[in-house]
């Protein structure tokens, strides 16, 4: 299999004004509206498995820990329609979030019905700032591969393997491989 040579070179990183732009998206799809920087985090997870993208599967997982969700409703993510965790807006939820990050798009009107019995317009807003947040970050980040920090390898492989997480393609040479998860780094601001 062939390598992804250099890819650290297509980090976001390397285009300041693009990555402080992004991270000034993310910021204020994040901050809390009426839907908590928890269920959002939840979402971006969920995004992020239906888009394919391990990295950015286990930054959410990892993250999701990180703020002190028991670890089995972080599994029950990968495996919500059969879990007791959630609620039936929070699945209603997780089906638009799977159905929008597939290509081409899956969603249907009958997933803003099954939205619009839990949710205001205002939080189904969030629902899809958060979509598109996530579609960004899964697009690029699978696109280039990009190397999965080892704190965050770390956490999935421990937790998450049972459930379907693999690192995958995300894997790379010591020289392109971050210690720590990106929030635990001075360039994101919480």
């Amino acid at each position: 299999m062939a390598s992804f040579k250099d890819r650290q070179g297509f980090e976001m990183g390397k285009w300041p004004e693009l990555r402080e732009s992004f991270n000034k998206v993310i910021q204020v799809v994040w901050a809390e509206k009426e839907l908590s920087e928890q269920f959002k985090q939840e979402l971006f997870t969920m995004a992020s498995i239906g888009s394919g993208c391990t990295h950015c599967q286990s930054h959410g997982a990892f993250h999701l820990n990180d703020m002190g969700v028991e670890k089995e409703r972080i599994r029950d993510i990968w495996t919500y329609t059969t879990s007791d965790a959630f609620s039936d807006g929070e699945r209603a939820a997780f089906d638009l979030m799977l159905a929008a990050s597939q290509i081409p798009n899956a969603t249907t009107p009958e997933h803003f019905e099954n939205l619009r019995k839990h949710y205001s317009d205002t939080q189904i807003i969030e629902i899809l700032a958060v979509s598109s947040a996530a579609a960004w970050l899964n697009r690029w980040n699978d696109t280039i591969a990009t190397v999965t920090d080892q704190e965050s390898v770390d956490w999935a492989s421990e937790n998450l393997s049972d459930v379907g997480w693999d690192v995958g393609k995300h894997t790379g040479e010591e020289a392109e491989q971050r210690k720590a998860h990106p929030l635990n780094m001075k360039w994101i601001k919480r």
